[in-house]
């Protein structure tokens, strides 16, 4: 028998703590581009001009404008112009940004110094591979515990393949999935969510500005519904759809080998974004039994613009709602199991065993 992990949750950065934590590992694995002669003297930074571009940029893009004219929003972009106004630094200015945003009216919005274009940020993240261990696969006894930190990198995709490759070798009895402190990613959710299925579900639908701009109230499930589902596995082809298409229909279909026996998912308040859409999705589609803490409600689709002083800046393009709960942003996942989340496991493998032994 393998000694099971006890469940240690990082520290909060902020209300945006996976997003964060997302970003910094892209930073840190994405490839800067090459320094050139003079690019390490002193430059002078219109700090002023930053923040207009960045308030500018919020209101371009942002996946509801209405989102935008709320007094709490208001307060913040006024707060961004003061900042401008007073720092004289850069990192003055990320501390500054991080402070303002951290309770803010929605998610996904940072601020990074920026090593390469957003667009050749955008190009590499399709092919990003995190170095290993996005997904590792453990035992106890005959009880799968698949374990998935982000849902980035193509290696965190493999991983989960290989997974269910060694699930369906050893017969497990049951299968229960990490997902505490898995902050996001992108489409790591699909072979996740996919071995687990026997026929096609439809999870729900990234609603973006188009709609908005256009219609005053939320789409409903035949407005969800009334678009072809997207299938894809490309975060800039799908960056690309959301900001033009009203509606994009996210569907799972089955994969092999498929795992039919009874699977538990473990989630805390840490569990977010694309971690919360293969949550939403077991669990409406009656799949899993989630067990745990409350996640996020941080399930917007994100998108990196370039800002003037080598900074990126990320916000939300498309909001997400689930065909069975609606909307997921600022409410979350609730568990059928309600249990802290450091307790999950434990209750997990006893359910295991309580249903082994009924049989």
């Amino acid at each position: 028998m393998h000694h099971q992990q006890r469940y240690n949750p990082v520290p909060p950065l902020s209300r945006h703590k996976g997003i964060w934590l997302f970003l910094l590992a892209v930073a840190a694995l994405s490839p800067a581009r090459v320094s050139h002669a003079g690019e390490n003297k002193e430059q002078q930074t219109d700090y002023p001009d930053v923040v207009a571009t960045i308030n500018k940029t919020l209101r371009a893009y942002h996946y509801d404008p209405a989102e935008l004219d709320t007094p709490e929003y208001l307060r913040i972009e006024q707060a961004i112009v003061a900042l401008g106004d007073s720092v004289v630094s850069d990192e003055a200015l990320l501390d500054g940004f991080r402070e303002i945003w951290k309770d803010g009216p929605f998610s996904h919005v940072t601020l990074n110094k920026a090593q390469q274009s957003a667009q050749e940020l955008a190009n590499y993240l399709d092919a990003m591979r995190i170095g290993g261990g996005g997904a590792t696969l453990a035992w106890q006894d005959d009880i799968a515990i698949l374990t998935v930190r982000t849902m980035m990198g193509l290696d965190t995709i493999e991983e989960i393949e290989a997974a269910y490759d060694a699930i369906a070798e050893r017969d497990a009895a049951a299968l229960i999935i990490d997902l505490r402190e898995n902050g996001g990613g992108a489409f790591a959710v699909r072979p996740l969510v996919s071995h687990l299925l026997a026929e096609s579900f439809d999870a729900g639908a990234f609603v973006s500005q188009p709609w908005n701009a256009a219609h005053e109230r939320a789409p409903n499930i035949s407005d969800l519904r009334a678009v072809e589902p997207w299938e894809g596995g490309s975060i800039k082809a799908f960056w690309a759809g959301v900001q033009v298409d009203p509606i994009t229909r996210m569907t799972f279909s089955p994969s092999e080998p498929r795992f039919d026996g009874p699977v538990y998912v473990l989630t805390s308040k840490w569990t977010a974004s694309a971690a919360e859409l293969a949550v939403d999705a077991l669990k409406s589609a009656k799949r899993a039994t989630i067990i745990g803490e409350n996640t996020a409600g941080q399930m917007l689709s994100q998108k990196m613009y370039d800002v003037p002083g080598g900074f990126h800046l990320s916000l939300p393009i498309a909001d997400y709602y689930s065909m069975v709960a609606g909307r997921i942003e600022g409410s979350g996942v609730s568990p059928d199991v309600e249990a802290d989340a450091a307790d999950a496991l434990d209750i997990a493998l006893r359910q295991v065993e309580l249903t082994e032994g009924k049989r």
